[in-house]
């Protein structure tokens, strides 16, 4: 299979600001994730196969020996481990499938799950975000299963991201799916593009909000951050 030359587009800016620019300082341009029109006209098992000859070949540019017994299968894990794993949020068939019930317990106030744990990659540098989402909605009448709001997470996680742009989907998918306005999420997370290289600073982390509809008022913020902080 014969590779393509990827050429750099010198010069390029965004709003004044160089690419690198724009890695650096967290700008993102959508609340899309950046996807092209023919994105899924290839399998999964020819972005696998192209995957790992790309692959083989950064490696080799890096002087890796992939005659190595602990080398040569790198580049297929790695290809594996984008479309399978880490990146499988960006097939929209791997979206998770979510059915409401009645609210027959009337439980009218707040439901928080709190302490949501997920694994992301940056997308201006693809190494990890690692964080925790809180999530919280009121009913409008229907209720998801708890496990589901995990999958709600996970799936937009696993894709390149800017954490901003995860807060503001998965807070769209809520809205849409519990066909509510009344929905808070909360993202805590570290970034290793900030702590294993650039500034290097191993403590810091991000935080992002999103509050919708009665989360807007103070008291349901401060009542929200009471559940979560305790």
């Amino acid at each position: 299979m014969n590779t393509e030359t990827i050429s750099k587009k010198n010069g390029h800016q965004l709003k004044g600001f160089s690419a690198e620019d724009i890695g650096d300082d967290h700008l993102f341009t959508g609340l899309e994730t950046p996807m092209k029109p023919n994105a899924f006209e290839m399998s999964n098992t020819e972005k696998k196969e192209r995957i790992s000859i790309l692959f083989s070949e950064i490696m080799d540019v890096m002087g890796l020996d992939l005659t190595d017994d602990s080398l040569q299968g790198t580049p297929d894990r790695v290809a594996k481990m984008y479309i399978e794993e880490i990146f499988s949020g960006l097939d929209p068939r791997n979206k998770p499938k979510v059915a409401l019930f009645d609210n027959k317990y009337q439980y009218n106030q707040m439901l928080v799950e709190k302490n949501i744990t997920f694994y992301s990659n940056c997308e201006h540098h693809f190494v990890p975000i690692i964080g925790k989402a809180h999530i919280a909605y009121k009913s409008s009448g229907k209720v998801i299963g708890l496990s589901k709001l995990n999958r709600i997470v996970q799936y937009y996680a696993k894709r390149p991201q800017v954490q901003e742009r995860l807060t503001n989907q998965i807070a769209n998918e809520l809205r849409t799916v519990l066909e509510t306005e009344d929905v808070a999420v909360i993202i805590d997370a570290k970034h290793l593009c900030v702590s294993s290289r650039g500034i290097q600073d191993d403590t810091s982390t991000t935080v992002t909000t999103y509050y919708g509809g009665e989360f807007n008022k103070a008291s349901k913020i401060a009542e929200l951050q009471n559940y979560i902080n305790n």
